[in-house]
């Protein structure tokens, strides 16, 4: 079975889909993770994020893995633990630029897929149900109010020792829902058949709780 959760930035997807795959004992795999280990690399080389012929390149170039730890998930680009690193505001500044690259993309489509061609998986990001596993047993768009969803990633990024203010993150949060909704490549969309869930005023708890409600719904069809 696979749990594919899609939705705008600061809507909670990685935090309920770790929790979700836990509660499952399914694999989880981070699809966000792996766009921002790529522009990671590009800001690395220098490149430009708008570039799609560099960042294609360096996505072609720049391995990245993704290995669980009784924390979460360590993410590798080659040798080096950029776990911490991609969560940086300068990645999350141009993670969006990077990703709308076709290449990009591609790459890391491929990459997903075949991460999940066995077993049950929870996965979270943009296009997961809509482009990297569309026949995903259990579809979900997770969002929230804009305010809400930059009022829970200040406070992450405070978490993480970064001081930003309420508008600069609501601005940043304005600015990636457009790129991401007006994208060529895989824009951000309710998948087909997806469940939208808004958890603006609903616990991580209760949402982990409506999830594995309908993965256990998807369960006993299957069974039928």
């Amino acid at each position: 079975m696979i749990v594919a959760i899609d939705g705008p930035a600061g809507a909670g997807k990685s935090t309920v889909a770790r929790a979700v795959a836990a509660h499952l004992g399914a694999g989880y795999l981070d699809t966000g993770a792996i766009y921002r280990a790529v522009t990671w690399a590009v800001l690395r080389d220098g490149a430009d994020p708008r570039d799609a012929a560099a960042c294609t390149a360096v996505a072609a170039g720049s391995p990245v893995d993704l290995e669980p730890t009784p924390d979460g998930l360590r993410v590798l680009v080659g040798d080096v633990d950029v776990t911490e690193d991609i969560r940086a505001p300068r990645v999350t500044g141009s993670v969006s630029e990077v990703s709308a690259h076709p290449g990009v993309r591609a790459a890391v489509t491929e990459a997903s897929r075949r991460i999940m061609a066995g077993g049950d998986w929870v996965s979270d990001g943009r296009d997961v149900g809509t482009v990297i596993v569309p026949l995903a047993e259990v579809k979900v768009f997770l969002t929230a109010a804009p305010r809400e969803r930059a009022r829970r990633r200040q406070a992450d990024l405070a978490a993480r020792g970064v001081d930003a203010s309420l508008d600069e993150v609501l601005q940043d949060i304005a600015h990636r829902d457009h790129l991401d909704t007006t994208r060529a490549e895989g824009p951000l969309r309710r998948a087909d058949g997806a469940v939208l869930i808004d958890s603006s005023d609903m616990t991580a708890v209760e949402v982990v709780e409506a999830i594995a409600a309908l993965a256990g719904a998807a369960r006993e069809a299957a069974r039928r």
